[in-house]
């Protein structure tokens, strides 16, 4: 994410904004072809995923965003995975990492989980059984049931994934339901849509597509009226009086 996008405590919001329907993965494999492949599948079961082709890059991305699942080869250019792994596991974050790896030897499949790791799939694997790893780290991953958020008569359950106005449900797509779980999270503050297409969407995702326009029109046909999502010109979207409260 581009640090000048938004203001620092925004930033450290956003950070913090947690995705109970998708898993989202960070990918940091120097092996270009393979880390496409592994990107372009998880993709594919509904995941949101970032690649890094070297552990600097794979650091920066870590600690701009929250993963519930960490993919990473231990060896690498820049920093190392198992450098990069402690740092993950230093930074106190629920994230979890799985080792990838050449070499399925117990000495250094045991060297991998000592460093912090949660789980080691030495390669070459199987696909489906990554996919059903990262689903189990990424369930361990989940944190306790965060508080309601809500703006006026509407209330967002992060935990149950359901949102109510006036005490009616809203029937919501996946990603409109993150876009209003960002803009609640915000607690008032403009979020632009390069940040909401960084945290509902991944990386992937072009910048200069319509779709988070197009979401939030949807969105605010589906939340009715009197709308509560504001249009901050050349800036992004809020919703003021935003905010949270406990169960």
């Amino acid at each position: 994410m581009n640090a000048g996008l938004a203001p620092r405590g925004v930033q450290r919001i956003l950070r913090n904004v947690w995705h109970r329907g998708d898993v989202r993965v960070l990918v940091v494999e120097d092996e270009e072809p393979l880390a496409d492949a592994i990107a372009r599948g998880l993709r594919r079961e509904g995941m949101a995923v970032d690649v890094a082709f070297n552990g600097d890059d794979g650091h920066e991305k870590a600690a701009v965003t929250r993963y519930d699942v960490v993919l990473l080869d231990r060896d690498l250019p820049g920093m190392s995975g198992d450098e990069l792994c402690r740092e993950i596991v230093s930074s106190g974050e629920l994230t979890r990492v799985l080792m990838l790896t050449a070499s399925g030897a117990v000495a250094d499949r045991v060297e991998g989980l000592s460093l912090g790791a949660d789980d080691y799939l030495a390669k070459p694997f199987a696909f489906p059984e990554l996919v059903a790893r990262v689903r189990a780290l990424g369930r361990r991953a989940t944190p306790p049931a965060p508080p309601l958020l809500t703006a006026g008569d509407v209330e967002l359950d992060p935990g149950k994934r359901t949102v109510h106005r006036a005490g009616e449900p809203v029937e919501l797509t996946r990603k409109e339901f993150g876009v209003l779980e960002v803009l609640l999270s915000a607690g008032g503050a403009v979020v632009s849509s390069e940040d909401l297409l960084e945290r509902v969407w991944d990386e992937n995702a072009d910048p200069f597509t319509t779709t988070v326009r197009v979401t939030v029109m949807t969105l605010r046909k589906k939340l009715g009226e009197p709308g509560i999502i504001e249009t901050v010109v050349g800036s992004g979207y809020r919703v003021p009086g935003a905010g949270s409260r406990n169960r």
